[in-house]
């Protein structure tokens, strides 16, 4: 066989396997198409009247269904063009904000953000939430003076939260706990942090029974928390394992 022979059927053999293998390619893109809407609103697990007197139901009825609905509806808009961001979980990408396109980064902060606080903010509420008890409560005892001293200076810092913000009580991965101001809907994870809990201080969080008294309504709030929930997320916490 001459070698222009050869040469021809090499040159046959390579276009025809890449003939075969493009069309897999293809395939597998097509089988596993991207989610049109991977962000969804995390339900309440409890009735939206349930807080009250605390909370009242049309507040965390527009607090829920509006307010975190928004965030969520925002974020697949993002995620049509830049599937990354729902390839990764929240606190990945708020750890990385760096790496997200210049175009969309604020927006991501803002309402990745906003989905990481309130998706913590609604699991560490409910009816009968009972008392600090076991590692939660000597993480407070050693790190935070105690419940009365605690309490008293988390609702101080949450006052002191000038305009829209959050007030968290953060934890590391050795269990130390610390309470952290965040404005608007910046999360402890941008800063390689975890949220153990925290309060929202936005208006929209207490305006309708409260208006302006913030005060009343950081004091009127520990009696909505679920300490059953808290206990599990620091346990979590120190396993490495907490989300938002």
């Amino acid at each position: 066989m001459s070698q222009m022979s050869r040469r021809h059927l090499m040159l046959a053999a390579t276009g025809a396997a890449a003939l075969v293998a493009a069309p897999r390619f293809v395939f597998a893109q097509a089988a596993a198409p991207a989610a049109a809407t991977p962000f969804t609103l995390p339900p309440l697990t409890y009735p939206v009247a349930a807080l009250e007197p605390h909370i009242d139901a049309k507040t965390m009825e527009i607090h829920h269904d509006r307010h975190h609905a928004a965030f969520i509806g925002n974020l697949n808009t993002f995620a049509k063009d830049n599937p990354m961001i729902a390839s990764m979980s929240p606190v990945e990408v708020l750890g990385k904000l760096s790496d997200v396109p210049e175009a969309i980064r604020t927006g991501v902060r803002n309402n990745m953000g906003g989905h990481a606080n309130h998706s913590m903010f609604w699991q560490i509420m409910g009816p009968n939430g009972g008392k600090p008890e076991g590692d939660v409560l000597t993480a407070i005892d050693r790190d935070l003076g105690g419940m009365e001293k605690f309490t008293t200076d988390f609702n101080a810092a949450g006052g002191r939260q000038f305009g829209s913000g959050w007030v968290f009580v953060t934890v590391d991965k050795s269990g130390k706990l610390a309470i952290e101001n965040r404005p608007n809907q910046d999360n402890p994870a941008m800063d390689g942090k975890r949220a153990l809990m925290g309060n929202d201080v936005w208006e929209h969080a207490y305006y309708l029974n409260y208006q302006n008294r913030r005060a009343d309504y950081l004091k009127a709030w520990w009696n909505t928390v679920n300490w059953k929930v808290i206990g599990e997320r620091y346990a979590m916490a120190k396993a490495g394992t907490l989300g938002v």
